[in-house]
């Protein structure tokens, strides 16, 4: 490589920097290990907090420096007791998933051995799914921090949902090679359209363009459900899904559901990639509540270094980070495999540093 890889830092608020240091550490412990270049880290200031200070969401130029960078790493924005005046949240995450296009949110739901399984079925140990949820359009077109709704008066307000094809036709094509890589893998190879075709035009839009995809990878099954169907069945059989592919408010609630699922919203890393910029963050919220008392579950956002390094590996053509990525992905299936690793997320009596130590030290160990 010719130049430092960059990475655009944004802690946040809350626990947001509780894990984003933590991640931080592992990434880089990852890359030394496999023998690769060295990440330079680009702070940001942005959320909440910096909000109440400044009446500003992030820094002046922030968007555009995190543009350019090679990618983005989050910990979490948002603060429930500082609000806009309309009653919203503080959310420029948003606007940069808008900005770069960012619309392939890739929400892995993986269970791991030892920790909690909220299904009794024995088959719930190999869940290994992924919602892959549509990020820049859907119903958070219309998000607040974008201005497109329709307030009017104190009577009514208005959201669109928003489906084009040129966005649609690149996140299905996304979604079949991201089942045809899991194939090769060992992955089952399959992608279900989640949708609600029967009611809304948008919907019967958004499954004609995946009827439309799907011929051009006859390797991978393909197959339909609709969105109330889909959330019963991750509580009945969640074993038999392998890439979940729907619109954005779809994908937000139910990769909530599928974090609980696999213990809680602690083991929820995303991955949000467009054609050219990538952004990495736990799924998770802020927890004020316990932010600084070494309490958050880290695994979150250093699996979201994982899955940045992934990206960074075929961005940069760097085996280097792939090994990393791979490493980390390992550190942490062999961590609760030897049931050393024991959030307190799960009633365990590891905190924040003491997860990530072990992490450390099981790719250390490798």
């Amino acid at each position: 490589m010719n130049r430092q890889t960059t990475i655009a830092l944004i802690k946040g608020d809350g626990i947001g920097v509780d894990v984003t240091d933590a991640a931080m550490a592992v990434v880089d412990a990852a890359i030394t290990k496999a023998g690769g270049e060295t990440l330079h880290y680009a702070p940001i200031l942005a959320g909440a907090g910096y909000y109440q200070q400044t009446g500003l969401d992030i820094e002046p130029d922030g968007e555009e420096r995190a543009g350019d960078a090679d990618a983005i790493l989050l910990g979490a924005i948002g603060l429930p007791s500082i609000r806009r005046p309309d009653g919203t949240e503080i959310a420029p995450h948003l606007r940069l998933r808008d900005r770069y296009g960012l619309y392939a949110g890739v929400r892995p739901v993986k269970a791991y051995p030892n920790a909690p399984q909220r299904l009794a079925d024995p088959r719930a140990a190999g869940i290994d799914l992924i919602i892959l949820r549509e990020s820049t359009e859907g119903l958070f077109y219309s998000a607040a921090v974008h201005g497109r709704g329709e307030v009017i008066g104190d009577s009514e307000a208005r959201d669109i949902l928003r489906i084009t094809r040129p966005t649609t036709e690149k996140l299905h094509n996304f979604a079949f090679r991201l089942a045809a890589r899991r194939k090769e893998r060992g992955g089952m190879g399959k992608v279900t359209c989640v949708d609600k075709a029967n009611v809304f035009n948008s919907m019967a839009f958004f499954r004609k363009i995946f009827d439309e995809i799907a011929p051009n990878y006859p390797d991978i099954a393909h197959d339909y459900a609709y969105v109330d169907a889909q959330a019963l069945n991750m509580i009945r059989q969640p074993w038999d899904s392998d890439v979940l592919v729907m619109e954005n408010m779809f994908g937000d609630i139910l990769s909530d559901l599928g974090g609980g699922l696999v213990g809680g919203m602690g083991m929820a890393a995303c991955a949000e990639i467009g054609d050219n910029h990538g952004l990495f963050q736990p799924a998770h919220g802020t927890a004020p509540d316990i932010m600084g008392q070494d309490k958050a579950n880290p695994l979150a956002a250093i699996l979201s270094g994982a899955l940045m390094l992934e990206y960074l590996s075929e961005k940069t053509g760097s085996d280097a980070y792939a090994i990393a990525s791979r490493a980390v992905d390992s550190a942490v299936e062999a961590g609760f495999a030897a049931n050393r690793i024991r959030p307190m997320e799960f009633g365990g009596d590891m905190g924040t540093i003491a997860v990530t130590n072990e992490v450390l030290a099981q790719i250390d160990s490798v």
